[in-house]
């Protein structure tokens, strides 16, 4: 039975049509589901009864269960959720003055394993379906609710590769994104991807703001190549072709994400890959002290190490943010959780 979370509003639309009921219902349903957190067809008391009956015998309305909830001492939440398969997947919300930004999976394990991230140490399972995407916002909006704020942000930086589950992710994006749905602004919301050039035209032809963040972690073709294998399938060069593409095509930003790994890509010369690869045109660098990951043997560069390599770029005139690593203390990196679990890929 199909979950009516997989559905577009035009898509419930179309089916009431076929029922011969008022379109305007299919905007009632949109908002019990996603501003209401209506946990069932009956619990949608503005419809009618009949029509209402006719929804349950038509589609599900699933949740995810909640394994476990973890906070950091820095108010970081991390959330272990079990799909219906017996899989199971992490979300993470990261709260911050004046915003509170969820981080959501879209796969369950990751094929691209990147050689210093948790996420493809089990392995790749399956893509996640778009209502299990927005599963996850729906517990944590539900959980969250008592807690500091609103979500307002959102960022497809969690467990898998968005670009390779490109239909279901976005179709999640336009239902978070639609004032029917959650009503989150395209420019709230950031895919993050390995650098999947196939899917990024793509999403610049969609005609939606959407922040895009693309994994660099180096301006070394060979050493980016060690670090992520995708760099083989998709090389460095044609990736920024097409990143400046899409800085031109949506008017945004491109960010570029950085994990400094001690003693493989904060050198001074490593620094100046940066620059010659992304000086000139609309791109932003997001520097991130790595989050340790027990089973690997990636460390984080001293303080003093991070402050010279972020001051060249800086100077160089490259935008640069530094982002502390979030949720140590409850091993926050992607991945993690799942790996504590044991979870296995069969």
């Amino acid at each position: 039975m199909t979950d009516i979370k997989n559905c577009s509003l035009q898509e419930v639309e179309s089916v009431l049509k076929d029922w011969h009921e008022p379109l305007y219902h299919a905007k009632q349903i949109f908002s019990w589901l996603y501003q209401r957190g209506a946990c069932s067809f009956d619990a949608m008391t503005n419809l009618s009864a009949s029509l209402r009956s006719r929804l349950t015998e038509t589609f599900a309305h699933r949740a995810i269960a909640l394994i476990t909830l973890q906070e950091s001492r820095d108010g970081t939440r991390k959330f272990l959720f079990r799909l219906e398969d017996g899989s199971s997947v992490e979300s993470v919300v990261i709260p911050a003055r004046g915003r509170n930004t969820v981080c959501l999976s879209s796969q369950v394990g990751c094929k691209y394993a990147c050689d210093f991230c948790a996420s493809g140490l089990l392995g790749f399972k399956r893509n996640l379906k778009a209502w299990e995407i927005l599963a996850q916002l729906l517990a944590i909006t539900h959980t969250h609710r008592g807690g500091a704020g609103r979500v307002t942000h959102v960022v497809f930086m969690g467990t898998g590769e968005p670009l390779d589950n490109y239909d279901n992710v976005l179709k999640a994006i336009r239902i978070i994104n639609s004032k029917e749905g959650f009503g989150i602004g395209a420019r709230r919301i950031t895919v993050s991807t390995s650098g999947i050039i196939p899917g990024i035209k793509r999403l610049a032809s969609e005609g939606l703001q959407i922040e895009l963040s693309v994994s660099l972690h180096s301006a070394d073709s060979l050493t980016r190549s060690r670090l992520m294998p995708v760099n083989k399938k998709y090389p460095l060069n044609e990736l920024i072709a097409a990143c400046k593409k899409y800085a031109v095509d949506t008017n945004r930003q491109v960010t570029f994400e950085y994990a400094l790994l001690k003693g493989i890509n904060c050198s001074q010369e490593a620094a100046q890959d940066i620059i010659r690869l992304l000086k000139g045109w609309n791109a932003k660098v997001n520097l991130l002290i790595y989050n340790p990951v027990k089973e690997l043997p990636y460390k984080a560069p001293d303080k003093g190490e991070t402050e010279k390599f972020s001051h060249a770029l800086i100077r160089a005139g490259l935008v640069v943010t530094l982002r502390k690593s979030r949720g140590q203390d409850i091993e926050g990196a992607c991945g993690q959780l799942r790996i504590k679990r044991g979870e296995a890929t069969h």
